[in-house]
Formats: C-alpha cells, structure tokens, sequence
C-alpha cells in the first residue's frame, strides 16, 4: 500500500513539473507574465478597425506605431515592409527592459484576434520558446532559401511568416535592432535570414508555429480551415493540425475570403446570438435636428429600359430625409423615360438643394457620367453619396436614414428580384475578379443569416461615406475591362475600403427587365409575370386582399351577384387607353371572324385580349385573384386553374352600341369590371338581372362583378344614354 501511495505521489508532481513552463536551458519561466500587442498603422482603414474591434473584444493591451505618419514601405504587393521593422524599432525601446512582459507583433490591416491573452499566453509558454513566429507553406521573398529551413512533419507549415509573431521583450527588441534596414527592404527577409542562421536561432531559441497553435496565416490555404461556432462563440478550426489558431492573418490575395470569414470571427455573428458586429458604432439621428442632418447628394441614373420607373421616382421622392439637406444628380440615357424624368423634376421643383439633370441629348458615357457624380458630390462637399439605379424600388422611406445610422463606408441594402437569387451584392470572387458564390450567399440573400457582411462587390443602390470620395475619384474608369460597377468595387478594394451589404430589414428589390416589352402604349400592364410586386402595387386595388379575409363579408347587390374592389384607376385608365390606341373594335355584328365557329349570338362592339397580346397574362390574373374570390362566395365550386376563351373589354356609346338584349353566358361564372366612372364618364348603363328583376347601374370604377352563367342569371346591358361605357368581359370556364 505504501508503494502504490508513493507512485501516485510521483505521478502527481512529476504532471506538474511536466507542465510547468521552462525555457531552453530547462530553468522554470514566470507565467505571471504581462502581454502588450504591437502594430504599425500609418493611418485607419476600415482593415484597422477589423483588427481593433477584435483587440477591444478581447481586452488586449494595444500600442499602435506610425500612426499619422507617411508609409514609406512600398505597397506590400511586391518586397517592401522594412519601414514596419523601424517603426517598431523606434516604439519598443521603452519595453526592452520588461523582463515579464511579453510582446506579440501583428499586422493590423488584415489580421483578427479571436480569443483573449490568457488563452494566447498559455498557447505561447507550452513552445518552451522566447520567441514564436509564424509560419506558412510558401517561402517568401526567396526560394533559394528553402533547403535551408529545419524539415517539418506532415501538415506542419515550414516556412517563417513576418505578419505575426510572439515573444519576450527582450529578444523581440534584440531582433528587430539586429542590423539595419532600408524603408523598401522586405521585412520577412530580414526575419527569414536571422531565423535561418542556427547560432541566432539557438541564442533568441526562436521557433515557428508549425502546427498554426497561435497565428494562422491563410495566403492560398482556405480548404485547411473552417469556421465553427461554440455556443456564443465562433472561431476558425484548421482542420490538418486539429487546431485552433488565434490571430488570423488573411495575406496574399485570398483577402475577399478572410473578410468574409471575419463577419463571423471574434463572435461578430454566431448562431447563437446572431449579427453582434451589427450594433457597434452607430450613428443615431433620431435626436438630431433636420436642419443638422448631414448632407447628401443622391445620384440616379436610368440606362436601361426599366418598368414601372414611374413608382421608382415616386419611391425616391418618398425617402424620409429632409429634401433641403439632399442635393440631385440625375443622369439618363433613355429618350422614352425623358417624360418619367419631366414628371419628378416637375414634382419636386424647389425641395431639394440642387438638381442636375444630364439627358440623353448630351451623349454622355455611363463611365464619364457615373463619374460626374462623384465629383459633382465633392464639389458640394457632400457628407454623404447616395447612388440608385432605375430598376431598384425603395419600399421602405427610411432607407437612407437607415444605412447613415450603420456608418459603415460603403454600405449597400440587400435587394433582390422577388422569388429569385439574383441580388445586387457577390458573395465572392472568382479569379479573374467576377462572381463567384460564397458558402453563405444563399443564407444571405434569403434571410437566414442577417446582419452587415463585409461582401468584395456591391451595386445598383449603396452608400459612401463622402470623405472617401477623393481617394475614389475616375472609380468607374478605374479599370476599363470591366463594367462601372465592377471598376468602382476594385478600386475600393484597391484603397482599403470595405464593401457591406445589410439585410437587418427589407428596404425594397430589383425589378427585372431584362424582357421588358417597350412596344406598347402601357408596357407595365404585360409585365405581370416578370415583375408581380410592381404590377400588383400598381394596378390591384387597394382594398383587394381585405376581401380574402377570413371574417370579411362582401357586397351582394343581388341574388348570387357578387361585387369586389379588384383594380385601381390607373389599370383602369391604361386599359382603355392600351385597347383604344389598338383602334380594331369589332362591328358589332353576328358575323365574326375571331371565333372558331365564325359566328356570335349576342354580339358586342369589343376587342378580345388576345388581339393586343394579353391573353396569357389575363389568365394569369384569373387564376391568381380572380379565382381566390370566386372559391370564397361559391362554396364547393373549385376548379384549378381557372380557365377562359372568352376575355374581351366592350364598348357602350349611343351612336355605336348603347345596351344589350337579355342572355345568358357561355360560362360556369362570369366577372365583370367597370372601367370608368357611371355619372361622371358617361350616363345610363349598368346590368339587370332578368329573373330577380334586380340592376346594377350604379357601377363602380374598378370594381368587379361575378355572377354565375349559363341557366340561372339571365341578364342585359342597360342602355348608355351619354358618353362612352367601358367594361372588361371573361367567360370563367365555359
């Protein structure tokens, strides 16, 4: 017994001494130790503030060097970075003498720290080193260096990165003061060459993090690691060495892909608690006066053929911001939107600061002209550019106020064509700078994820911060292999500045035009397959879905006779107008060709829907919310999808055909809409019900009738006795 006990004695101290921390000559190391974290920043970009938000999460102690300063390091594309090195030469000479201080370098324009410096202290101490850097799987700036550096076991990274590396004050101060270095000279060289050379090596008992325990640096490697998420916490995994690395280095040009990942690193969205990036950093207008709203310069521009511009221009007018603090920029290409462009600028004469209107007469690029905006905004000097294409539909007014209050530098409203995929945000780029999609672009752009997401290209409707613009000037010509909006994000991504889109609400969508029919008089009305929301919006009326309404009654002005508010007056108005301007009414006479037996028994002066194109899309309004009310008043009656031959708009006038002989119709039921207004557009008319005795004269624009057919509801068209009766005729599955 007295043996088992002194082997469990042994046990327990010789675990403890295994896990205390020695260094290379076996003496014990203080692991009270204090930690600061260094880093150049010569000035503040949105890359920056990434960084610090992980440092301030974490509570880190932070000393930033260069601040303010001219970078005198190249661009970092090529060899260059010695200027970081005499930077940091220059700012630790106060810690040299900290013997329990530990200093951790990093780069700070793409790096995030995710977890705080007891788990990274603990990390450092179990390399039994002074000094840890890390490493990578490429060399860099010279291969001939390679045979050179201590082999590694497999799925170990071998070769020493400069963007991250931990140490004692001492020897961190020791290596950087080791010899001098030029401002443009490679800094990962001068590391590279001290780790290389064993007697320096041994004296510093510098090791690289092989296995990426502390710092992961991704350059090409993105399939070695995933993100995962711990309860509140999110953290990436690298799936070859089984770690979980805390600093992240995103370097080389795989720098789109770590600030995706970065929306959900240091926990700025976690499937626990969502998007907590989101309310960080806000601006809150809601106490702020009108007249100190900041300035904007709204900038539309119409280069396609779009539907429904009309509301697009109302929409904008709408926007819940003071019109006095918003100047306009209009640019267009599209003689036929010259008029929607007249009718905006006749709305809001006087409201707004300024207006600047480029037409299509001055022949004016989409480049030159985008560009124009931009230094039109700067002129003004501008707090705010608002950019907006035609096709996009603000359905939310507080759009603007909205996206200022997120503060972030270029910051676009998730927007999509309804029901589809098509968004006007990447998730991703492929390589040669187009689209490619993001594991989270279906969460995204369908809601599933919600938040502000860092994203490498937005467009159609997005803000700038107006202090940039300077630093984006010729952004649309930036690169002329590529379209305006493709040109604008590179540039943007060239100078550090990030791109969000936010779906935290629903502010709108794209409407689709690519089909878009402009060869008739009202094109919007045969667009309601390509655009539902946009055609619904303008032409169904107001009140249509309170009828579909469980407990809702409705108007019955005779037996089995039904009445529903169906259409607005716009649809009614560009009906008649479409038909009229088609000109080809039939004579009324029983002779008729358009039909299949020739013949018509009780003939009306009408056009049918198939002569000016709109059959297909007159059923699909039958079947859409024709239907839906016939099922609710005519119980036990379905019959999907609705179906009919006969759909025909009918002409009364005195002079030409003022009523009709009693009849019934050819149809299982029969809808009914009037088109203009009784009294007003014309006098007399309506319809009566033989067998109840019983008529509608009193009609209402818009409004629709549905009675059954056949046997049971006889009926005749009252006489018109002045003006011009319109009514829209189906036959409901005959």
């Amino acid at each position: 017994m007295k043996i088992l006990i002194l082997f469990a004695l042994w046990f327990i101290v010789s675990c403890v001494l295994s896990q205390s921390d020695t260094d290379s000559s076996g003496k014990q190391v203080e692991s009270d130790l204090d930690l600061i974290v260094v880093t150049v920043a010569t000035e503040e970009t949105d890359g920056f503030k990434l960084f610090m938000r992980s440092i301030k999460k974490y509570g880190y102690n932070v000393q930033v060097f260069g601040t303010g300063e001219e970078w005198r390091g190249g661009t970092m594309d090529s060899l260059g970075g010695g200027h970081k090195i005499n930077l940091l030469k220059q700012g630790l000479k106060k810690f040299k003498n900290r013997e329990n201080l530990l200093i951790m370098f990093t780069d700070s324009y793409d790096v995030v720290l995710t977890k705080g410096p007891d788990a990274l202290i603990e990390k450092f101490l179990k390399f039994n080193a002074r000094v840890v850097f890390g490493a990578e799987l490429t060399i860099w700036p010279d291969a001939s260096l390679k045979d050179k550096y201590p082999k590694v076991k497999e799925n170990e990274k071998r070769f020493l990165n400069s963007g991250g590396f931990i140490g004692y004050a001492k020897e961190i101060h020791d290596i950087v003061n080791y010899r001098q270095i030029g401002d443009m000279d490679d800094d990962q060289l001068y590391y590279t060459q001290i780790f290389l050379d064993r007697s320096l090596r041994h004296e510093w008992n510098i090791k690289l993090d092989n296995r990426c325990e502390i710092f992961q640096n991704l350059n090409h490697q993105l399939d070695e690691v995933s993100l995962k998420y711990q309860g509140t916490r999110s953290y990436l995994y690298n799936l070859k060495t089984g770690t979980r690395p805390i600093v992240i280095h995103g370097n080389g040009p795989i720098k789109p892909e770590f600030y995706r990942q970065a929306n959900y690193l240091a926990d700025g969205w976690t499937i626990t608690n969502g998007c907590q990036s989101c309310n960080e950093d806000l601006i809150d207008l809601s106490k702020v006066e009108e007249e100190n709203y900041p300035t904007v310069l709204i900038a539309m521009f119409v280069e396609i053929n779009t539907p429904f511009i009309k509301e697009f221009f109302e929409r904008v007018a709408n926007l819940d911001y003071p019109k006095g603090k918003i100047d306009v920029y209009i640019y267009n290409t599209i003689t036929a939107h010259e008029k929607d462009v007249k009718v905006f600028l006749e709305a809001t004469e006087g409201a707004y600061k300024s207006i600047r209107y480029i037409s299509p007469s001055e022949d004016v690029s989409s480049v030159v002209g985008r560009n124009w905006a931009l230094d039109e905004c700067v002129s003004k000097e501008c707090q705010y550019y608002f950019e907006i294409n035609s096709f996009v539909q603000v359905t939310k007014p507080s759009l603007l106020v909205d996206l200022i209050q997120q503060n972030r530098t270029i910051i676009a409203p998730m927007m999509k064509r309804h029901e589809k995929l098509w968004s006007n945000f990447w998730g991703a780029l492929s390589r040669d700078l187009y689209y490619a999609r993001s594991e989270d672009y279906l969460d995204i752009v369908n809601n599933y994820k919600v938040g502000v997401w860092n994203v490498p290209h937005v467009s159609s409707v997005l803000l700038v911060q107006g202090q940039l613009l300077p630093q984006l000037k010729n952004a649309y010509s930036y690169n002329p292999l590529y379209d305006a909006d493709m040109s604008f994000c590179q540039m943007a991504r060239k100078r550090n500045m990030f791109l969000y889109v936010t779906n935290r609400d629903s502010w709108g969508h794209l409407v689709f035009y690519d089909y878009f029919e402009t060869n008739h008089l009202h094109n919007e009305l045969f667009d309601i397959f390509n655009n539902p929301l946009d055609w619904e919006n303008r032409y169904i009326h107001k009140d249509y879905k309170a009828e579909l309404q469980k407990d809702s009654g409705f108007e019955q002005p005779c037996p089995d006779v039904y009445w529903f508010p169906m259409v607005t007056d716009t649809f009614c108005d560009e009906f008649v107008a479409e038909f009229e301007n088609y000109g080809q009414w039939s004579g009324g006479k029983n002779t008729d060709p358009r039909l299949a037996s020739g013949y018509e028994n009780v003939p009306t002066v009408d056009i049918h829907m198939n002569q000016v194109g709109l059959e297909r899309q007159w059923l699909h309004f039958l079947q859409t919310y024709v239907r839906p009310l016939q099922e609710k008043v005519f119980l036990g009656y379905n019959h999907n999808p609705a179906h009919a031959i006969m759909n025909f708009i009918v002409r009364y006038k005195p002079d030409e055909q003022p009523k009709l002989r009693p009849h019934h119709d050819a149809s299982t039921y029969t809808i009914n809409i009037a088109l203009n207004r009784a009294g007003i557009d014309f006098e007399g008319g309506g319809c009566r019900f033989v067998r109840y005795n019983c008529s509608v004269t009193a009609t209402r624009k818009g409004w629709m009738m549905m009675h059954p057919g056949r046997l049971t509801h006889l009926h005749e068209g009252l006489r018109t006795t002045k003006g011009t009766r319109y009514i829209m005729i189906s036959f409901v599955d005959p």
